[in-house]
């Protein structure tokens, strides 16, 4: 440990800024709005308030250390605490998905370690910051390859007089390999025209273009809308 505090803040800092900007490079890669910068600054905030307690005897030099006590614990609470707001920020609902929680769960964890540093617990840290890292990067590649269920949106419309049945619209989804998880109708162009609309989903996103030709070969249909509902 350096033999000055001053040095030793210095060093608390430093390590809080590397460790958040490492894990925040990942999210930038991964194009996720809360990237290298904004990782980095939530470690290095979180470094600086538990710092408050942990040099207590630098700033309140001017009291007797007995008259003053203060809770390391109730710092980190409220560091927290304050960073569920943060991360509410980077997550929002697209279609079906909720994204960004992985996003926001790595701010939590980049401030969780930022209070680590801040009180000079490093070896802890440089462990959660490799772990956090490796989940970030390396269980990326396991999730990648994990079999995942693709939903999509899909709008078929007919002539009122030539109408596929429900029947055979599943049917044909099935033979492509979909599920139908919501399925509506509606009767639009002044009555002339009738529509499904659904949300499918599938284990092989080649499956869409699949059932693209399908319904462009079928000439009951007028028209169709597919479009891939983001994961």
């Amino acid at each position: 440990m350096p033999a000055s505090p001053y040095l030793d803040i210095a060093l608390h800092l430093v390590a809080a800024l590397g460790a958040g900007s490492l894990i925040g490079l990942e999210r930038t890669f991964s194009g996720r709005p809360a990237g290298f910068r904004t990782h980095g600054l939530v470690c290095l905030a979180s470094a600086m308030l538990m710092l408050i307690t942990t040099y207590q005897n630098l700033w309140l030099h001017t009291l007797p250390l007995e008259t003053v006590r203060t809770d390391p614990t109730r710092m980190a609470q409220g560091i927290m605490t304050g960073i569920g707001f943060l991360g509410a920020g980077v997550i929002f609902k697209e279609g079906l998905t909720v994204r960004g929680l992985t996003t926001a769960a790595s701010i939590w964890n980049t401030a969780a370690i930022g209070t680590l540093i801040g009180i000079g617990f490093y070896y802890p840290a440089a462990l959660a910051t490799l772990i956090t890292f490796g989940m970030l990067s390396v269980f990326r590649t396991i999730e990648v390859k994990m079999p995942t269920r693709h939903y999509a949106r899909n709008v078929i419309r007919c002539h009122r007089d030539r109408v596929l049945s429900e029947p055979t619209i599943r049917e044909l989804l099935r033979s492509h390999h979909f599920d139908v998880v919501k399925m509506g109708y509606h009767l639009a162009g002044g009555g002339e025209v009738f529509e499904y609309q659904m949300v499918i989903r599938t284990l092989d996103p080649r499956n869409m273009e699949r059932l693209s030709q399908s319904l462009l070969a079928a000439p009951e249909v007028l028209e169709f809308q597919l479009v891939a509902i983001a994961n």
